[in-house]
């Protein structure tokens, strides 16, 4: 069904219909709930704690197991947080979190894989984008230098990489 077949459908029904058909989405479908329930009442303060927290646990654990480092827990949240709407500020400040965090874990344990740098380059990139694309860069542009000296000082394999993609914005 095409966006326009379903707004003429819509457009068919009364009020009370149309209820109807959003409370049985709203109890059969998981992320339509989860949207409303962030729409009246969007608790951002506790997301991105949340989330900041899950980020850290992968490369810091609390119990004492190994540290996954998986980019992908931060990437789930980032894309969960696009889904829902949250303010540009609050997604951009978990981005770049996820790579300050990986950088910590990787000044106190040398990481040998290099899929972990080419990971965290494309994160940098993707903040970099996004924060363009939002006309946000100038906010947190102290953030995105340090992550390029901090990925310089590290000696990553990709510190070129990092320096080249804060040229391109910086020119």
């Amino acid at each position: 069904m095409s966006k326009r077949d379903l707004k003429k459908y819509l457009h068919q029904l009364d009020k009370q219909q149309l209820e109807e058909q959003i409370l049985e989405l709203y109890e059969k479908f998981p992320p339509v709930k989860t949207y409303y329930d962030f729409v009246f009442n969007p608790k951002e303060d506790k997301l991105v704690q949340e989330s900041k927290s899950k980020i850290s646990n992968e490369y810091f654990p609390v119990k004492g197991k190994r540290p996954k480092a998986r980019r992908s827990v931060a990437q789930k949240y980032i894309k969960h947080f696009l889904t829902l709407g949250v303010d540009p500020f609050i997604i951009a400040d978990v981005m770049l979190y996820n790579i300050e965090t990986a950088q910590k874990f990787a000044a106190k344990k040398l990481v040998k894989h290099d899929l972990f740098y080419k990971s965290m380059l494309n994160s940098f990139e993707q903040a970099i984008s996004y924060l363009i694309e939002n006309g946000i860069l100038y906010e947190f542009k102290n953030r995105v230098m340090a992550i390029n000296e901090e990925a310089a000082a590290q000696k990553w394999v990709t510190r070129f990489e990092f320096n080249a993609a804060v040229e391109r914005f910086d020119n």
